[in-house]
C-alpha cells in the first residue's frame, strides 16, 4: 500500500491543526492509501514523523500556517499549503501525490525567511 505523510500546524495549534488532520485521514481511507500525520500543536508535536517513515513515503503533505521543518524532507515529492487547504480540499492533496504532480523538495527550507534583514 502506498505510504503518504502529512504535517499539520496551526498558529494557536488547536482546532485547525486537528481537523486538518482528520480531513486528511478520512480521504486517505476513501482512496485506500496508508497515511501517518505528524500534528504541530499546542501540546507540541504528537505523531513525530521518523526517518524511516519519511524514506517509506511516497511524498508528504505540509497542511500549515506555521514553520515547519522542511529541510528533512529534501528528495521527496513535497505538496505545501495551508492549513484550510487540508481541511477543504484533503482528496485533492492526496491524488496530487499519488499522481506523482508534487515537486521534489530540494535544499534550504523555503518557509523560512532568514535574508530579510539585509
Amino acid at each position: 500500500m502506498k505510504k503518504i505523510l502529512a504535517v499539520t500546524a496551526c498558529p494557536t495549534g488547536i482546532a485547525h491543526t486537528f481537523m486538518a488532520e482528520e480531513a486528511l485521514k478520512n480521504a486517505a481511507k476513501k482512496l485506500g492509501v496508508d497515511i501517518k500525520v505528524e500534528t504541530n500543536g499546542a501540546a507540541g508535536t504528537e505523531n513525530k514523523l521518523t526517518k524511516e517513515d519519511i524514506d517509506e513515503a511516497i511524498g508528504i503533505i505540509v497542511a500549515a500556517d506555521t514553520d515547519v521543518n522542511l529541510d528533512r524532507f529534501n528528495g521527496k515529492p513535497l505538496t505545501i499549503v495551508s492549513v484550510q487547504e487540508g481541511i477543504h480540499n484533503p482528496e485533492k492533496l492526496i491524488k496530487e501525490i499519488i499522481d506523482g504532480k508534487a515537486k521534489v523538495r530540494q535544499g534550504k527550507s523555503i518557509l523560512k525567511h532568514e535574508d530579510e534583514n539585509e
